[in-house]
């Protein structure tokens, strides 16, 4: 849960597959624009960034990830909804255990109460700013 005026630690899965990420679509009303974001999400009191994500992507997709690899801490500041926020992201790359996955072309979940798109996307339409991948710097560390 995103608290006004507090730092919020993310664990973050880069799932990559060729040319094209696997990507949660969001929506700012008050910027009206969409944005696309790595899955994951917070990191709980007592937990690792890595059990976090595991846990993030049971909840969220009801599915395992795997090939964990650490890539770095990314600290985001930004605006969404006319509020100020701030984010740790533990960032990593992993896989899809479900082969299946990488079949979709988009697929809902449930972030606590707000029904969300899964989708995979062409980095060549984020690269070029057609598309706006959240936080900055992300695409860094693509392969």
């Amino acid at each position: 849960m995103w608290i006004q005026g507090q730092i919020r630690v993310l664990a973050l899965g880069i799932i990559q597959q060729g040319d094209r990420l696997f990507l949660s679509e969001g929506y700012d009303p008050t910027k009206q624009s969409y944005f696309y974001r790595a899955l994951g999400g917070g990191v709980d009191f007592g937990e690792t960034s890595e059990v976090a994500l595991h846990r993030e992507f049971q909840e969220e997709l009801n599915t395992e990830i795997t090939n964990l690899q650490y890539l770095g801490c990314l600290e985001n500041i930004f605006t969404f909804d006319g509020n100020s926020g701030h984010e740790l992201i533990q960032l990593y790359r992993c896989d899809f255990v479900d082969q299946k996955f990488y079949q979709l072309t988009e697929t809902t979940f449930l972030e606590g109460t707000r029904q969300k798109k899964a989708l995979w996307v062409e980095i060549d339409r984020l690269r070029s700013g057609e598309l706006r991948l959240v936080p900055e710097g992300f695409l860094d560390y693509l392969k």
